[in-house]
């Protein structure tokens, strides 16, 4: 599957402990772990190779090399890329190159623990032999010093990533689920909006909704712009500018990213990433404004049928269209078009 090849988020960087950490992706089981002193980070199948067992019921050991991942079944011992470097019940025996964990590319990004499910050149096959991972999605606000970065979440989702995408793209709704917040019954119609694609997804931009409370340090109902950036499968970011007489903050804007961990195609992982001026207020007060608004949108999620997103020739089902749609046609046919399944149907 092309989602193999992507950069996924699957934990927050820190929940992973001196303790491996069980994970799910893309309907598989993975193990992550590092050494106790914070050292190289791993990510494998959660699975010994001797008998199976989950390798995230075991325990980090300090080895002559470095740390070591030891089984919970037999003690096994495993080295940084998968090796094993010691079995107990036969202290002689050298562990031959084909003994090893399946290893897979992990990073830290975003305060976020990111797999991609390809082979990790550095521990498996030759690099010739795998096909180059493509960097982890951008998030431009991330570099702007000005902007104070905040994460939300986890939420475990009942329905599949691109369900969740979709409604992050949508401001039709505004005026409903999240009504006297982000939109009025009074305040439903969508102005024309322009979707243009771009080498990693899509871009909409001149997307304006009325709002009447459109942050945490909205004074009042404002007329806010909105530009949407889908540069994954699974990832999607909008900047915000609200009319300056309508909040507290000079120069107030904000960008929110939300990444997914598609853990099975019908349920996921969210977390949003804020990156707002506003370095004063309290994270959780921060953090309470975003979560309202998910939870507005969750019920409505999870309700969605089918819980996949209808986008193939050979759908259970045909959804209807409007021209206030645009940006969720344009990311279907992103999917189509980069052969995304896992979450589709």
């Amino acid at each position: 599957m092309i989602e193999h090849s992507c950069w996924h988020p699957v934990a927050q960087a820190m929940d992973l402990g001196t303790a491996p950490l069980g994970v799910t992706l893309l309907g598989q089981r993975l193990v992550l772990w590092r050494g106790g002193d914070g050292g190289h980070l791993q990510a494998w199948d959660d699975r010994c190779p001797h008998r199976g067992a989950s390798l995230s019921l075991g325990c980090v050991r300090a080895g002559p090399d470095g740390a070591q991942l030891e089984c919970a079944y037999h003690g096994w011992r495993f080295g940084a890329g998968g090796q094993v470097v010691s079995v107990p019940a036969l202290p002689g025996f050298v562990p031959p190159a084909a003994h090893r964990a399946t290893a897979y590319a992990v990073a830290e990004s975003y305060g976020l623990l990111w797999v991609c499910l390809q082979p990790d050149a550095d521990a498996a096959a030759p690099a010739a032999a795998i096909p180059a991972i493509p960097a982890i999605p951008a998030f431009a606000a991330e570099l702007d010093g000005r902007l104070r970065k905040v994460n939300c979440g986890p939420y475990l989702v009942a329905t599949s990533a691109p369900r969740i995408v979709e409604n992050f793209l949508d401001m039709a709704h505004f005026g409903f689920v999240h009504e006297h917040w982000l939109g009025s019954r009074e305040h439903t119609a969508i102005a024309d909006y322009t979707v243009v694609a771009t080498p990693t997804g899509l871009l909409a931009t001149g997307c304006k909704a009325w709002q009447p409370r459109s942050s945490v340090h909205a004074e009042g109902g404002a007329d806010v712009e909105y530009t949407y950036e889908v540069n994954a499968p699974y990832t999607a970011i909008l900047t915000k500018i609200p009319d300056a007489s309508s909040v507290a903050l000079q120069d107030f804007r904000e960008s929110i990213a939300l990444f997914i961990c598609p853990l099975t195609p019908e349920t996921s992982q969210v977390w949003f990433r804020l990156a707002m001026n506003d370095f004063d207020s309290p994270e959780a007060k921060l953090q309470a404004f975003q979560h309202t608004i998910f939870t507005q949108d969750q019920p409505v999620l999870e309700s969605q049928r089918p819980r996949c997103l209808p986008i193939g020739d050979n759908a259970p089902v045909r959804e209807l269209h409007s021209a206030a749609d645009r940006s969720a046609t344009a990311y279907r046919r992103y999917l189509r078009e980069r052969g995304i399944t896992f979450g589709t149907c």
